[in-house]
């Protein structure tokens, strides 16, 4: 799948991340933050991303926008995290959907770019309680990845 993403933004510590989603439904404010986390003293960064709600001045991430533009959303999902690896290629991020569907839909993206995937990350699936290096046809919960030195 070769989609081109959106142009994207991000602040001054390259934790925050932002671009419009543009479709039937007009432009609609993406975000993807990375939250620093810890866990038995290994630091890892929390992917989260939804639509920015106006109103609560937010994130969401169980927002639903149907902009029927998934696939350019998802490849700028991927571009980012490329991006935000430049500046911390020592770290894990951990990657969740908010639901089991939108789980299976990052992984069904993960397996649709796996040859330009493999070259740049280290990629694991997380199932029965253990990391291990990601396979294609196994149904994960979760996801880790880490930039690879070149």
């Amino acid at each position: 799948m070769d989609v081109r993403g959106y142009e994207f933004k991000t602040n001054e510590g390259s934790l925050d991340y932002e671009f419009c989603s543009e479709g039937p439904k007009g432009k609609i404010k993406k975000v993807v933050r990375f939250t620093p986390q810890n866990a038995n003293g290994t630091t890892y960064f929390n992917l989260g991303f939804g639509d920015w709600d106006k109103v609560e001045n937010q994130m969401d991430d169980q927002a639903v926008s149907n902009n029927h533009d998934k696939n350019q959303v998802l490849a700028t999902v991927a571009q980012i995290v490329l991006d935000f690896t430049i500046s911390f290629p020592d770290l894990w991020i951990y990657a969740k959907g908010s639901t089991s569907s939108r789980t299976r839909l990052y992984q069904m993206a993960i397996v649709a770019n796996w040859d330009k995937i493999d070259p740049l990350l280290f990629v694991r699936g997380y199932i029965n309680n253990i990391w291990e290096p990601f396979q294609k046809k196994i149904n994960y919960e979760a996801f880790m990845v880490l930039r690879k030195k070149l």
